[in-house]
């Protein structure tokens, strides 16, 4: 469902063949996730037209970004470089508990934006960065020799 709530930021619309593209799965395969949305009502389908979020699947399409989202923030903290960090986050959406999704929530918000959190968090995560790189050409030195 956050598919469809990303297509429909970027184009204003979403079709079968936009979710079954950005998700890498054959239409019919598409066609069907949509049926079963549309039964639990959480999208409107119609068959050769578009696709929209109820407002209930609205509600969950937003949940499951957030929890993207702070998944790969947490794991670009981590350094974990872009790419992998954006399918690494897609995994762990889905398969933590949601008492260990808050935490991550409230650790990756404390990092990133809470205004009382200490100073040296910033200092911390550019020190992480720096002993990441010092590792990163250590193991590129081990690797020539």
């Amino acid at each position: 469902m956050r598919c469809i709530l990303e297509i429909q930021r970027e184009k204003g619309y979403c079709r079968i063949r936009d979710i079954s593209k950005k998700v890498g799965v054959t239409p019919p395969s598409a066609v069907e996730m949509m049926r079963k949305l549309d039964d639990k009502r959480l999208v409107d389908y119609e068959k050769y037209g578009g696709v929209t979020l109820t407002p209930e699947g609205r509600r969950i399409a937003i949940v499951i970004r957030e929890r993207h989202d702070t998944f790969r923030k947490f794991l670009e903290i981590l350094q974990v470089p872009g790419e992998t960090a954006i399918r690494d986050a897609h995994i762990l959406e889905h398969q933590l508990d949601p008492k260990t999704i808050r935490q991550f929530e409230r650790f990756v918000d404390f990092i990133t934006t809470s205004p009382d959190h200490p100073r040296f968090v910033s200092r911390w995560v550019e020190m992480f960065k720096g002993y990441c790189n010092e590792k990163d050409r250590q193991e590129n030195t081990l690797e020539k020799e």
